[in-house]
C-alpha cells in the first residue's frame, strides 16, 4: 500500500496581530474599542470573567448579581488551585484533585460596529459538559472537554444593554478520564465579527498537491458563506506570502452564490522555489482570503500553512519531502504541570520547546485533540504530530466517560478536529482511538470503518491510525481492525513486527506506546525494518493524574502497578523523559543518543539499594538513576555509574584517578556501567576515540546548601496578561555545585507587574499546593511560573530559605 499526501496548516494566530483593545470603562464593564475595522473579525475574549465554584441555577440569567464572585482571566483551570486528597472523587486517575461544578460569566457592551454583523463566540476547549447561555438563552450543552466549539450570537445580543455570557461547567460526574483532565474554560475564548457575506468557521483548508524544490502546487479551498436574502456576485482573492516573501503567489477568481448558500471555492496557485516544511526547516507561509463585493473587501482571514510531502509505503516507510524519516517519538498528556490544563501558549510553546531538545522530533497527543498553541508551535518549532480524537468509542473505560456520548457526539468531535486542524504541515496522521476495549471485535472493525471514513471526507491527505493494544488472545486477531487503519498502532508489542510483517507485507507499523526500559530494543527495530516507521515512548513528559504510573518503590511497601491500587500521596506519573519542571531524565539522554548527534557522552549514577531493602520497578519504571555524587552513608560502598556513549569506549575517574576503561559500541548498547567505591570528589566521564580522549562529563559532590541560584528561560516577556516566564531554582553549595539532596523549604515573593501562576518541585508524592507562595525543594531544584499582567514595568521574584542566602530575579514586561 502506498500512502502519498500533502498537508498544511490551518491557526488560532492567524487574525491575533488584529486583537481588539478592551477598555475598562469605570462601571466596570467591558466594551470594544469603538475604531473596529471591517476586517478586525477575531478577538480575545479572555479577560474579566466572574467565576463561582458550585452550582447557581439562577446564575444563567442576565440580572443576577454576580459582584461577589471572583474575578479572573482565562484560560483558568479551577481544578490545579483546590487540595489533593485522597477521598476525592476524581480518584487515582485523576490525580486525587477536585472536581465539580463551576459557573462563569462576563458582562459587554456591543460596538456601533457590530449592527448588521454576524457576532459569534468560539470555545477552544471547557471541560466538560458546558452549557453557554447569553442573556439567559441556553445555547446547548457541548459534553466532550477537549473540541473547540461555537454559537451564533447574533440574533440575542442587545446593541442598547449590557449583555451577559454566562457558561455552566459540569465535571461532577466523576470518574470520566484515566488522567488528569483540570476543570472550566481551560483554553481560549474569542468572538467573531463577520459580514453577512463571510468566510465560514475553519472554512480554509490547503493542501499542495505536487511538491518538489523547484515549484509546488498549493490548492487553497475556500468556503464561503452568503447569510443574506440576496444572491451575491463575489470576487475570492487569495495571496500567498512567507515570512521573506511578500508575494509567493496569488489567485482570483468570480462565483456567484444564492441568497441563503454557501460554496466551496478552488484555487490552486503555484509557488516557485518552495521553503518546504520539516522539523529542521520549518518554514512557513500565509495564505491571505479576501472575499470581495463591489470592489470592497468584505471580509478577510490569513491561515498559515507549510508546503511538504509525505508518503507512506512498508518499502520506504515513512518519507517526508521525498526523504526516509524515522520517527523518534513521545505521547504527551494535555497538562501543564503546576498549570494544570490551562493552556497558555508560552506554556504550550515550551513544551515544544522541551520536547525538540530532548532529541524528539514527534509527538502523539494521547489521547485527545491538542490546544491550538500546542499544535501552532509544533509547525513554527518543527515537531510532527500524531493528532488523535478518543480514549474510548462505545465501551468505556470509566462510569462517566466518553462512552457515553460517543454514539451522538462522534462525528461532530471528529469533524471539528480535522477541520480545525487539518491545515497544519506538523500534523502527519490522524488517530482514531487507543486501546479501545472492545477491540478484537467485528464491531470494532465496524466504527473503525465508520470513523475512517468520517476523516477522509474531509481530508485524503494523510493516513488514518489508532493505537492497538492485545487483548489476552492471539495477537493476529487483531488483523482486521488493523486493516480498517492506513499505518497500523502497535502498543507494547513491536516486537512482533517481523513475523507480523511476513504474514501482512503491505502493514505499515509503528509502535503508538513503548515502555521506557526498552528503548534499545525499539530503536533497533525502528533501524533494521523499514516498514517500521517509528517508535513513541510512553510518555515524553510526566503528567498529572495515572497516579503512581512508573513509580519504583521499596521492600516492604504496597506492591503493584497504578490500576491495581491507590497510591496515594502519588498524584501523577513518572514515567516520563522529561520531568514536571522540564528537566531531563537520563533516560532521555540515552534516547537522544539512540536517535540523535547532538549529544555522545552522558553520565549519571543508579541509586543504591538502600539495605537491607531493595528497589523495585513497575512497568514503566526505569531504575532511579540521578545526576548526583553525594550519597552519604555510603563510604567506600560499591555503587553503580552509568554512562551513555556514542564513541568507542569511555574512561571513568575519581579525583583524577583511572578507574576503567570500557567499550561502549552497539554491542553493549552504547553504555557502559563501573561499580565505584563511593567517596566524595570529581567524577569524571570521557568519551575515547582513537585511543584519544574526547569530550568529559563531570559529576561534583556537593558541600552544605547555602545558596540559591535562580535561572529564567527568558528576561523579558509580553505585558499582555498571558505571558509567562519560567524560573528554575537551584539550591548550590558556596561555590555554586547544585546539591542533589536538598529538601529546603522555600517562600517566594512577587513585586511588580506579575503573578505566580504556578509552583513546582516534579516530586509527584509531594501534595502541597501547585499555587501559593511555597514549596520544597526536591533534589535541589524547584520551579516558578510567573505571569505577567497587563501593565509594562518590572517584575521581581525574590526567594528566600532558613539557613540559605536569598536571591532575587528581575524580569522586564513589556508591551
Amino acid at each position: 500500500m502506498s500512502f502519498n499526501n500533502n498537508s498544511n496548516h490551518f491557526s488560532r494566530h492567524n487574525c491575533r496581530i488584529l486583537l481588539l483593545v478592551f477598555l475598562l470603562l469605570s462601571n466596570g464593564i467591558l466594551v470594544f474599542a469603538q475604531n473596529m475595522q471591517q476586517n478586525e473579525r477575531k478577538q480575545l475574549f479572555d479577560f474579566d470573567w466572574k467565576f463561582l465554584l458550585g452550582d447557581e441555577a439562577t446564575a444563567k440569567s442576565s440580572g443576577f448579581n454576580d459582584q461577589a464572585w471572583r474575578n479572573l482571566d482565562l484560560p483558568h483551570d479551577w481544578s490545579i488551585e483546590g487540595k489533593i486528597k485522597p477521598k476525592n472523587p476524581t480518584g487515582g486517575g485523576g490525580g486525587y484533585f477536585p472536581a465539580g461544578i463551576g459557573w462563569y460569566r462576563k458582562t459587554f457592551k456591543v460596538p456601533g460596529d457590530w449592527k448588521g454583523k454576524k457576532i459569534s463566540i468560539y470555545f477552544e476547549g471547557i471541560y466538560m459538559n458546558a452549557e453557554v447561555f447569553i442573556n439567559g438563552k441556553s445555547l446547548g450543552i457541548y459534553p466532550y472537554g477537549y473540541s473547540s466549539f461555537g454559537y451564533d450570537l447574533s440574533a440575542y445580543l442587545d446593541a442598547h444593554q449590557e449583555n451577559v455570557i454566562a457558561v455552566r461547567v459540569d465535571n461532577s460526574q466523576q470518574m470520566n478520564s484515566r488522567w488528569y483532565s483540570g476543570s472550566g474554560i481551560y483554553r481560549h475564548v474569542w468572538m467573531t465579527a463577520t459580514d453577512a457575506l463571510h468566510i465560514a468557521e475553519w472554512g480554509v483548508a490547503i493542501t499542495s498537491p505536487s511538491v518538489s524544490s523547484k515549484k509546488a502546487s498549493v490548492q487553497v479551498k475556500t468556503t464561503v458563506k452568503n447569510e443574506t436574502g440576496q444572491a451575491q456576485s463575489i470576487v475570492v482573492n487569495t495571496r500567498l506570502f512567507g515570512k521573506d516573501t511578500k508575494n509567493a503567489g496569488n489567485g482570483q477568481i468570480k462565483i456567484n452564490l444564492a441568497a441563503n448558500s454557501e460554496k466551496e471555492i478552488t484555487q490552486t496557485i503555484t509557488v516557485a522555489n518552495p521553503l518546504l516544511w520539516t522539523p529542521e526547516t520549518p518554514h512557513l507561509y500565509k495564505a491571505e482570503v479576501q472575499i470581495i463585493r463591489n470592489k470592497t473587501v468584505v471580509d478577510k482571514t490569513v491561515t498559515d500553512f507549510g508546503v511538504r510531502s509525505i508518503k507512506f509505503t512498508p518499502e520506504n516507510g515513512f518519507q517526508l519531502n521525498g526523504k526516509t524519516v524515522k520517527l523518534n517519538g513521545g505521547c504527551v498528556h494535555h497538562d501543564n504541570g503546576c498549570l494544570g490544563a490551562a493552556a497558555f501558549d508560552r506554556a504550550e510553546e515550551r513544551k515544544v520547546e522541551l520536547l525538540k531538545k530532548a532529541g524528539f522530533n514527534a509527538v502523539r497527543t494521547s489521547h485527545n485533540p491538542p490546544s491550538e498553541a500546542f499544535l501552532a508551535a509544533c509547525d513554527r518549532l518543527g515537531l510532527l504530530v500524531v493528532d488523535e480524537s478518543f480514549d474510548c468509542w462505545k465501551v468505556g473505560k470509566n462510569k462517566q466517560d466518553y462512552a457515553k456520548y460517543f454514539n451522538e457526539w462522534w462525528k461532530h468531535d471528529l469533524d471539528a478536529m480535522i477541520l480545525r486542524d487539518r491545515n497544519h504541515p506538523s500534523i502527519i496522521m490522524w488517530s482514531i482511538g487507543n486501546e479501545i476495549v472492545e477491540r478484537g471485535t467485528p464491531g470494532a472493525v465496524e466504527t473503525a470503518r465508520m470513523l475512517s471514513g468520517a476523516i477522509k471526507k474531509i481530508d485524503t491527505t494523510r493516513p488514518v491510525t489508532s493505537a492497538i493494544v492485545e487483548n489476552g488472545k492471539d495477537w493476529a486477531v487483531m488483523d482486521s481492525l488493523m486493516a480498517a487503519h492506513d499505518v497500523a498502532g502497535y502498543n507494547y508489542h513491536l516486537s512482533s513486527a517481523a513475523a507480523d510483517h511476513k504474514r501482512v507485507p503491505s502493514r505499515i507499523i509503528f509502535q503508538s506506546e513503548s515502555y521506557p526500559k526498552d528503548a534499545f530494543a525499539n530503536w533497533q527495530l525502528i533501524k533494521n525494518n523499514p516498514f517500521v516507521i517509528g517508535d513513541f515512548v510512553w510518555t515524553a513528559i510526566d503528567y498529572l493524574g495515572e497516579s503512581g504510573i512508573g513509580r519504583w518503590y521499596y521492600s516492604g511497601e504496597v506492591p503493584g502497578e497504578h490500576w491495581e491500587h491507590d497510591f496515594f500521596p502519588w498524584h501523577g506519573a513518572y514515567c516520563g523523559d522529561i520531568d514536571l519542571l522540564g528537566w531531563r531524565k537520563p533516560i532521555s539522554h540515552y534516547r537522544n543518543l539512540l536517535y540523535n548527534n547532538a549529544e555522545k557522552l552522558y553520565m549519571a549514577v543508579r541509586e543504591p539499594n538502600p539495605e537491607p531493602l531493595e528497589i523495585k520497578t513497575t512497568w514503566w519504571a526505569v531504575w532511579p538513576t540521578w545526576e548526583s555524587w553525594n550519597w552519604p552513608g555510603y563510604e567506600g560502598k560499591n555503587i553503580d555509574v552509568e554512562i551513555y556513549s556514542q564513541y568507542e569506549k569511555v574512561r571513568l575517574y575519581l579525583n583524577n584517578k583511572l578507574l576503567g576503561e570500557k567499550p561502549t559500541g552497539v554491542g553493549q548498547e552504547f553504555k557502559s556501567t563501573f561499580s565505584v567505591p563511593y567517596t566524595a570528589g570529581v567524577l569524571k566521564a570521557v568519551g575515547v576515540e582513537s585511543d584519544k580522549e574526547v569530550e568529559s562529563s563531570v559529576l561534583q559532590t556537593a558541600g552544605d546548601a547555602a545558596r540559591l541560584k535562580l535561572t529564567a528561560d527568558r528576561k523579558e516577556m509580553r505585558s499582555n496578561g498571558q505571558d509567562l516566564v519560567y524560573i528554575t531554582i537551584e539550591v548550590t553549595d558556596k561555590y555554586g555545585v547544585v546539591h542533589p539532596n536538598a529538601a529546603n523549604r522555600l517562600d517566594f515573593k512577587i513585586e511588580g507587574e506579575g503573578t505566580i501562576a504556578g509552583i513546582d518541585n516534579a516530586d509527584i508524592k509531594d501534595v502541597d499546593s501547585y499555587t501559593g507562595n511555597s514549596r520544597k525543594a526536591w533534589h535541589g531544584r524547584a520551579l516558578v511560573v510567573i505571569k505577567s499582567t497587563r501593565q509594562s514595568g518590572e517584575i521581581k521574584l525574590t526567594v528566600t530559605s532558613n539557613g540559605l542566602e536569598q536571591n532575587s530575579i528581575i524580569i522586564k514586561s513589556i508591551k
